[in-house]
């Protein structure tokens, strides 16, 4: 165990108080392609029946049309947490007649940039910058890499653990203070050995070659799975390598991740600073957005990490603002490809695993990141996606090569000691076996997600878009066969209702034109 970690959680028990570091609020965020039977991506309008996407609290689209963004609440239990998933993902395939869900990262169904609808999100100005921004992220970066699907893991600590903390770290800042520290403590170690999870969660080794459209020369440096498949054979996802979430505009970025000051003030000057590529697009071009500016960013979420300090914002506010005024309320892991096999995207092992690496990040020590590590993680990220199943697979630490496995049983090491205060009580041990899942997946590979995907698509002669389609079809049937309670359906009819006449009220009194809503916007100040 991390003599940083021994340390602090010795510390804990010695006061009595390590039932603290239980009882963190966990949420999941699950985005999904809408496909037809046949496997295409859907062209219809995102389902009223479902409620608006612009107001809807637990369900919306994320970049297309067709991309369906569910969320849940945060709960204590995570199996709370998978429970509400799974009744949202019950309730949303009552209103979508013969179409399915996606079960895998990676789009299928698609043919060109075209042919992803840009989610519309009403008349609003608030709707409008919605949907313009999104028309941004396909001037820049196109639609296909919009359309690729993950989960986020939203993890907040017991708020009864800070004060306990900061006592026994002898703080003398704030308590605000320490938390929004402590918080990107997590963030810089998160960053460090995020790689872990794209190495047991990656779940996207392959794709269709479509997703290549009107960019075939990428193809030549992937291997051919079969006629219609693309894929690396060392792979965990490939959703997190250089052709998912990544561009060269923010390959420059120098965002800081050692103070909330820092981080707020290094985001918000690549929301000021223009950026010539983007300026040749054009802002508003013959009376049409084009994108909400020419800067490197547009706005705070273009800026794609592996995970984000939040705080809930207001209507209107800016993210940044928001966690300037009032600190940061959680984190957002963003790294997890969907679990393709569970029907949610996810499992209850996994989020037993998540919370646990979570307040590893938490009581390692986390000094700041300088350039030369923040470079050397970015290639240990890189490498872990596209290759991190090769044998011997080697990554690099302080400057020096280690291998996978020893670092990854390393990090196991030191979170065996937080599973079991997770596990008090509990005579299952339900954390302690996350962890021992994941151990095994450490020592064998082919146990990992992305071999065993793989495995499936060669055993039944399958390309990535059948085997996909496959699954989805599963997935789908075992949703609308789930029994979901009377209360818990007459629960999302009414938000659903409710988040209609709240789009309604919100498009009948804007009274800024849009112009000067932006500028209103943008020239937010604390």
């Amino acid at each position: 165990m991390s003599q940083s970690i021994d340390s602090r959680l010795n510390r804990l028990i010695h006061t009595g108080q390590q039932h603290l570091l239980r009882n963190g609020l966990k949420g999941l965020e699950k985005e999904s392609l809408r496909l037809t039977p046949n496997g295409t991506i859907s062209h219809t309008r995102h389902p009223i029946g479902i409620g608006s996407a612009l107001t809807h609290p637990y369900i919306t689209t994320d970049y297309s049309e067709a991309l369906i963004e569910l969320i849940t609440p945060p709960y204590a239990d995570p199996a709370e947490t998978l429970r509400f998933l799974k009744d949202l993902h019950s309730f949303v395939y009552r209103h979508l007649n013969d179409e399915i869900l996606l079960g895998t990262s990676m789009p299928c169904g698609v043919t060109s940039d075209e042919s992803i609808p840009i989610a519309e999100y009403g008349t609003s100005n608030i709707g409008r910058m919605k949907h313009i921004y999104r028309r941004g992220l396909a001037y820049r970066y196109g639609r296909m890499m919009q359309a690729i699907a993950g989960v986020h893991f939203n993890y907040s600590v017991n708020e009864g653990l800070w004060p306990v903390l900061r006592e026994l770290e002898d703080g003398a800042e704030s308590l605000a203070s320490f938390i929004a520290d402590s918080y990107f403590g997590i963030v810089r170690n998160v960053h460090r050995h995020g790689w872990l999870t794209i190495y047991l969660f990656g779940a996207s080794p392959a794709f269709s070659k479509s997703f290549f459209a009107g960019r075939e020369h990428l193809a030549s440096r992937f291997s051919e799975f079969d006629a219609r498949t693309l894929f690396r054979p060392y792979a965990t996802s490939l959703r997190m390598s250089d052709i998912g979430y990544k561009n060269d505009s923010q390959s420059g970025l120098d965002i800081s991740f050692n103070n909330l000051e820092e981080y707020v003030a290094s985001l918000g000057r690549a929301i000021e600073t223009p950026y010539p590529l983007y300026e040749r697009i054009g802002v508003k071009v013959d009376g049409e957005y084009r994108q909400l500016n020419s800067n490197i960013l547009q706005i705070e979420n273009e800026y794609y990490s592996v995970v984000r300090p939040k705080q809930v914002a207001e209507s209107g506010e800016k993210p940044t603002l928001a966690l300037k005024r009032r600190g940061v309320r959680y984190l957002e892991l963003r790294s997890l490809d969907l679990n393709c096999f569970s029907s949610a995207g996810a499992s209850l092992d996994q989020l037993r695993f998540l919370e646990t690496f979570l307040l590893f990040c938490l009581l390692k020590q986390s000094p700041p990141l300088d350039s030369a590590e923040k470079a050397e993680i970015s290639q240990n990220g890189m490498a872990v996606a596209c290759c991190g199943r090769t044998p011997g697979f080697k990554l690099r630490r302080q400057g020096r090569e280690v291998f996978l496995k020893d670092w990854a049983r390393e990090i196991l090491d030191g979170m065996r000691g937080i599973a079991e205060i997770l596990d008090a009580g509990d005579a299952f041990m339900p954390y302690t076996r996350s962890l021992e899942i994941q151990a095994a997946a450490v020592s064998d590979p082919d146990l990992t997600p992305s071999a065993r995907m793989l495995a499936d698509m060669r055993a039944n002669g399958e390309s990535y878009e059948d085997y996909a389609l496959r699954i989805s079809k599963e997935h789908a049937q075992t949703f609308r066969d789930r029994f979901l309670s009377a209360e818990r359906a007459e629960f999302f009819r009414r938000l659903t209702e409710e988040s209609l006449e709240e789009q309604r009220q919100i498009e009948a009194s804007d009274r800024l034109s849009f112009d000067e809503f932006l500028q209103r916007y943008f020239a937010q100040k604390e």
